[in-house]
């Protein structure tokens, strides 16, 4: 059997397949939200997530899908994942794909240190300088002068923070849970709380005339996180972090395919910086997971 056959790479190629998604995700939004309204368009991707979640795992778990032992975190992951996809909604109609990605990319560092603080997990003096050096590349990239310097990076800088807080809302509870229920409740709680404040933005000749957008939309969002979750029963975490770095390769590349945008040289090294201390950080995690095995 060949390595690409096996459990293991078959999580590695699952992974790469979410982070295509998501990168699709994003380029496709940016795109859709110049022609639809914002709100409808959030609204849509997670109501398309608790829709196609129930009718594909309904069958197979019946009622098990609404059983939770823990519906408060299942609230508040809800709202904090919520509150990450407004952010990227917002922010990429006015960033670009590459660099808003590389910025995000910052999140798994920084769910460390709210680990660190919040759940007294030990973080050693390595991985306090990758993260330094995380945010030494993220000011590369949004440097005054340089091409995404504006109000606008307000938008990937609270999206890590509340990303990173449900990483690690995620890591210390989610062994309770079964994850295609979990994935349901994150659509139906993003539908309940989007579904009062869509109405006000409501546009019913724009739903009819770009359908197509939001059905991508909320098929790249669902499909993206469905196969994050497959790739996690078949592998490690420490395995497949490293992997969720091809997303900023593939963001970059459709960012210059559909907008014809490419990063200036000192973006392009903080990006290069940014992946770079992300993969390092992933592969000390990997390190001392072995060690704590021997």
């Amino acid at each position: 059997m060949s390595f690409w056959t096996s459990r293991q790479g078959g999580g590695i190629l699952l992974i790469i397949l979410a982070s295509l998604s998501f990168a699709l995700l994003d380029t496709a939004t940016k795109h859709a939200t110049q022609l639809v309204p914002v709100l409808m368009l959030l609204w849509f991707r997670y109501a398309f997530q608790a829709v196609l979640t129930f009718v594909l795992r309904y069958p197979i778990q019946k009622n098990q899908l609404f059983t939770t032992p823990n519906p408060r975190f299942q609230t508040l992951r809800g709202v904090l994942l919520l509150t990450t996809s407004a952010c990227s909604f917002f922010g990429l109609q006015f960033l670009p794909v590459g660099e808003f990605t590389a910025m995000v990319m910052l999140s798994p560092m920084v769910a460390t240190a709210m680990a660190a603080w919040l759940l007294k997990n030990h973080v050693s003096p390595l991985r306090w300088v990758l993260m330094t050096l995380g945010l030494l590349g993220v000011l590369l990239v949004v440097r005054p002068g340089g091409q995404v310097f504006g109000w606008a990076v307000l938008f990937p800088v609270l999206l890590v923070v509340t990303y990173a807080s449900f990483q690690v809302l995620t890591s210390r509870l989610s062994g309770d849970e079964n994850p295609y229920t979990t994935h349901f409740y994150t659509g139906l709680v993003g539908t309940v709380v989007m579904t009062p404040i869509m109405l006000w933005s409501w546009n019913t000749i724009a739903l009819f005339r770009y359908w197509h957008w939001f059905v991508l939309v909320g098929f790249l969002g669902t499909f993206g996180h469905l196969m994050l979750i497959r790739a996690f029963n078949r592998a490690s975490a420490v395995v497949l972090t490293p992997y969720l770095y091809t997303q900023i390769a593939f963001a970059t590349w459709m960012g210059w395919l559909v907008f014809q945008h490419v990063p200036d040289a000192f973006a392009w090294a903080g990006i290069a910086v940014i992946a770079t201390c992300g993969v390092g950080n992933a592969l000390l995690s990997a390190r001392e997971a072995t060690g704590q095995r021997q």
